[in-house]
């Protein structure tokens, strides 16, 4: 049964719109973990405060629904935190559709001024940096090959009651999605 979920991937690789999706689906609640992690001001969360924002949802989420989604990667801040999921899904999508899909999100998010969290938008200088810690565009492509290792590992080294799901392409992530039972969550 599919209840406690963890939504991995690239940076661009839809892990937030896939979430939500299935949480709904399942009915139980989601979790981005990037608005937890930036505080206004593009400030990163103290890691106190970030850990316990996180284990709050969790347990609030599983009193509650009997279960949770959360997206994001974040695996050096949080640990062993999310090490709970029944079922942890990856998008291992190509590189040419992650750079597709966080170009047109960057510039589409800052030609429109769209808040992402805590107030924080998408800015100029940061797309033009050269640092990938600056410029989600540069993250995307330098750590593609990255999480496509410590997945393969993370995968291979799992617990015999995690399932993982890898999606390669976006009809497998849609065909999974359409094939899962609907839920009896609480939300």
């Amino acid at each position: 049964m599919v209840e406690r979920v963890r939504i991995v991937g690239n940076s661009g690789s839809g892990k937030t719109h896939f979430a939500r999706r299935l949480a709904l689906r399942l009915g139980v609640p989601h979790l981005e973990l990037d608005a937890v992690h930036h505080l206004p001001g593009w400030r990163e969360a103290p890691l106190e405060q970030f850990t316990t924002d996180v284990q709050r949802f969790l347990d609030d989420s599983e009193r509650t629904a009997g279960g949770w989604v959360v997206d994001g990667n974040y695996a050096s801040r949080i640990g062993d935190l999310l090490d709970t999921p029944d079922t942890v899904v990856w998008l291992d999508y190509s590189r040419r559709l992650v750079m597709t899909r966080v170009v047109r999100r960057t510039f589409g998010r800052r030609l429109l001024a769209r808040e992402l969290w805590n107030g924080n938008r998408e800015r100029w200088r940061s797309m033009l940096s050269t640092d990938p810690h600056e410029n989600i565009m540069l993250w995307a492509w330098t750590r593609h090959a990255t999480y496509r290792e410590r997945y393969q590992q993370a995968a291979a080294a799992a617990a015999p009651t995690t399932r993982w799901v890898r999606l390669r392409h976006r009809r497998a992530a849609e065909r999974w999605l359409r094939e899962l039972p609907p839920g009896t969550g609480a939300t």
